[in-house]
């Protein structure tokens, strides 16, 4: 069977500020709600990493708030990146100065784009949906942000779950905030094809990487080449790229 091998990154970009340390989360706080610091510049090394791929899954991009003096932050990427297609999914507004999305950019032209709510205790979270190729062997690949608590984490994956289903070939990235073996997981691996990651790599904090939280997992039909850890600019968050061989027929 004949494969096609893609470069997929998962990255949470944090809308471009910058996080050394956790005493940036207060001294930098105001990084998060205001247009200030070198976002423009941080933006610009993602994009450079990005477009060294085929498919990027993006969490907390700014849709074009306040604070990313109203840029949409997926739009630009895919422009710097050259990517020809790109989806967002506004999810989380903050007392109306700063808004997080999940995007996607592809090189590929999905055949369907799908935005889907996700439960969960405080509301705003979301997964984005999408699918290349027909039939039951295309190739669906979704972006999520989990929420910080257990609980709703459950019911987030309990979903997912739903809407993957039996795929054959199933790609989930994104930043799950929590460990790959975590109870919480355990259904989405039973009702999914998806699997455990074969090596977990930390991610996170990206000043010293302790904790392996943000992932691309995948079904056993697609085959993981390689998976390394590399900075998006500053973020807090170590992005996640993968080498990923895909079954021809799975673009048909």
């Amino acid at each position: 069977m004949s494969t096609r091998r893609l470069r997929l990154l998962s990255a949470n970009i944090q809308a471009g500020s910058s996080t050394r340390g956790y005493h940036d989360y207060v001294a930098r706080s105001w990084s998060h709600v205001l247009p200030a610091g070198n976002k423009r510049g941080a933006l610009d090394a993602i994009a450079e990493l990005a477009g060294r791929h085929d498919i990027v899954g993006l969490q907390e991009a700014d849709p074009g708030s306040l604070r990313s003096g109203f840029t949409n932050q997926t739009h630009y990427l895919a422009e710097r990146g050259g990517f020809a297609y790109w989806s967002h999914q506004p999810n989380r507004r903050m007392g109306g100065v700063a808004s997080s999305a999940n995007g996607l950019l592809s090189k590929f032209e999905p055949r369907e784009v799908a935005n889907h709510a996700l439960p969960g205790r405080v509301r705003g979270r979301g997964v984005l949906l999408a699918s290349f190729g027909n039939g039951e062997a295309a190739l669906t690949v979704a972006v999520a942000h989990l929420s910080l608590g257990a609980q709703s984490r459950r019911a987030q994956l309990e979903f997912i779950a739903e809407l993957l289903g039996d795929h054959p070939h199933a790609v989930l990235m994104g930043d799950f905030n929590c460990d790959p073996d975590r109870p919480e997981m355990q259904p989405l691996y039973r009702h999914t094809r998806l699997q455990p990651p074969a090596d977990c790599v930390p991610t996170f904090p990206s000043w010293k990487p302790q904790r392996a939280i943000d992932h691309v997992l995948v079904t056993p039909a697609l085959a993981i080449a390689t998976m390394q850890a590399l900075p998006a600019a500053q973020s807090d968050h170590l992005a996640l790229s993968v080498e990923l061989d895909v079954p021809e027929r799975a673009f048909e």
